[in-house]
């Protein structure tokens, strides 16, 4: 028998070349363009029915995705690598408030197109240590402004139905990894142990939010031998 598949997720605007860095140091790697269907659920199942039965590798968005997989059919998700993931957001009123953000900035890449919009969105400080030549920072370039739109609709934080509640049950092995120096993501996945329980361990790796970029040898490091353990 062959090394179980590792399903790569990418992260809002990016494609699947944003795990190029990544990986070269994982045997089995099968990486996905996100497959945006109408719901969050419904293209959470369809990154499912296109990676079967593996261990499930997310980015942020990509994260949450493969999250809502792994407790929608467990049977196919053999291991679960959050990378600076979040199972949403639980306050209902800062639910409504990222809609109708998410909503404004879906509205600017209609409006602005995909350029303009990725210049602003990379331009966030979580973003600073991203170079241009990053893995995956050209391809950004040849999504279109529709796809990133109908993104920010339905899959952002403000629509995702929150996932914490559910947290306790998952059952696979699961790793949580973020930088160290994203605080905020560092807190949520400490939040997001205390609800999980068992089967799980926090891994900071050094940098900052967008580890595929930042690190992505350390990143193919540790998944790898996720994988070889599990």
């Amino acid at each position: 028998m062959g090394p179980v598949p590792v399903v790569f997720v990418p992260g809002f605007t990016q494609t699947a070349a944003s795990w190029d860095g990544v990986v070269p140091y994982v045997r089995g790697a099968v990486v996905l363009d996100v497959p945006l269907r109408n719901t969050f659920a419904a293209t959470a199942a369809a990154i499912g029915a296109a990676g079967g039965p593996a261990i499930y590798v997310g980015y942020s968005m990509g994260a949450r995705l493969c999250l809502r997989l792994a407790l929608d059919r467990p049977d196919l998700v053999q291991g679960l690598v959050l990378v600076s993931g979040s199972p949403g957001i639980e306050d209902a009123g800062e639910r409504e408030q990222r809609m109708t953000a998410d909503d404004a900035l879906a509205a600017s890449v209609e409006r602005e197109g995909v350029e303009a919009f990725l210049a602003m969105w990379l331009a966030q400080p979580m973003f600073a240590n991203v170079r241009d030549d990053a893995p995956g920072v050209a391809a950004r370039k040849e999504l279109t402004a529709e796809f990133v739109a109908n993104c920010l609709r339905v899959l952002g934080a403000g629509v995702m139905e929150p996932l914490w509640d559910r947290l306790g049950e998952l059952r696979m092995p699961t790793a949580l990894v973020t930088g160290a120096a994203d605080t905020k993501y560092d807190a949520i996945a400490e939040a997001m142990i205390e609800r999980i329980r068992t089967g799980v361990f926090h891994v900071r790796l050094d940098g900052g939010h967008a580890l595929p970029q930042e690190c992505p040898a350390e990143l193919g490091k540790f998944v790898a031998a996720f994988a070889a353990e599990h």
